[in-house]
């Protein structure tokens, strides 16, 4: 059965592609350079030389709570047109499954913790996330759309905050995590004494492992059919200030953080509730500090090769 990645240099999209080697499964790895995902002409005429049973849409545009605000216009278009030509595409060419992924930043801003799948749209969202989440929602809604009108046995899946080799590592549009590791890292090669976080470092988080992600997500796409999307994390979280030490050791940097707390902290709590990954006997391989390091390992090692500058209005 050949499973299509879509995003294969990415960060979830690298890790489906180790993870498959490893198993020695038969896959397609696409770049934006094979398909561009946003025309239609593109995509046709990519699954009708490949014709994929399997599509994992690991291809989006994603950035983090800066990126998210200055960018509204981008994150919600680009990734709607997406995500609806990609399953037209699929519905089209017979694809079996077509696994969506979503983020956990579609649920509620004061969702009740841990974030259980059925409180999506029980309340107003995040307004510094909103266009990159309605786009998202949109994205559930099509495939429980595909599932109810043509019987397609699709599924969406919800990451909690994930982190890993082949992340971007740009301090304007990254994510929380591989930001503290590149201001870490930049500010020990440069023998700073004092590195500047971003708000009071209260707020708390759930971080995943992007090789443990793609391993969670290969054994959801064989033991879960279900319209309702199910989440996938660790099941645990961790203030900012609490992360920061972590990554302060790991990089081993020995200088003074200094917050600045007139930067908003955003949600102040994002915990995934998996119950349902629970029950499908699966559970994650690394801690978190094991994958902070051997996720530095590999951004020293690459670095002038990492995503360190990523241009948001054009990619």
């Amino acid at each position: 059965m050949s499973i299509l990645v879509l995003g294969s240099k990415g960060l979830v999209g690298s890790a489906l592609c180790r993870q498959l080697t490893s198993k020695s499964m038969r896959f397609i790895p696409a770049t934006r350079e094979l398909i561009d995902v946003t025309s239609p002409t593109s995509i046709n005429a990519f699954f009708e030389l490949h014709r994929p049973r399997v599509v994992i849409a690991a291809a989006a545009k994603v950035g983090g709570l800066m990126a998210n605000y200055e960018f509204p216009v981008e994150f919600l278009k680009e990734n709607v047109l997406a995500q609806t030509y990609l399953m037209e595409a699929a519905h089209r060419f017979d694809v079996e499954k077509f696994i969506f992924l979503g983020s956990s930043c579609i649920y509620p801003r004061d969702a009740v913790q841990p974030i259980s799948e059925n409180s999506l749209l029980t309340g107003p969202l995040e307004i510094t996330n909103e266009a990159y989440a309605i786009a998202k929602i949109a994205g559930v809604k099509l495939v429980q759309g595909y599932r109810r009108e043509y019987g397609r046995k699709w599924i969406s899946v919800m990451p909690t905050n994930l982190y890993g080799i082949n992340d971007n590592f740009d301090l304007k549009t990254s994510h929380a995590l591989p930001a503290l590791m590149r201001k870490f890292h930049d500010a020990k090669t440069n023998n700073k004494d004092t590195v500047e976080l971003w708000g009071t470092g209260n707020p708390r988080r759930e971080f995943m492992f992007s090789d443990d992600f793609a391993s969670a997500l290969l054994h959801v796409v064989d033991n879960y059919d279900d319209e309702t999307p199910i989440n996938i994390g660790t099941g645990r979280d961790i203030s900012i200030l609490e992360l920061s030490a972590i990554m302060k050791e790991v990089v081993g940097f020995e200088g003074e953080i200094a917050w600045n707390k007139t930067v908003p902290d955003g949600t102040f709590r994002k915990l995934l509730d998996i119950s349902k990954l629970k029950s499908l006997d699966w559970s994650p391989s690394y801690t978190l500090a094991e994958g902070i390091r051997k996720t530095y390992d590999w951004f020293k090692a690459n670095y002038n090769n990492a995503r360190l500058s990523v241009n948001i209005s054009n990619r």
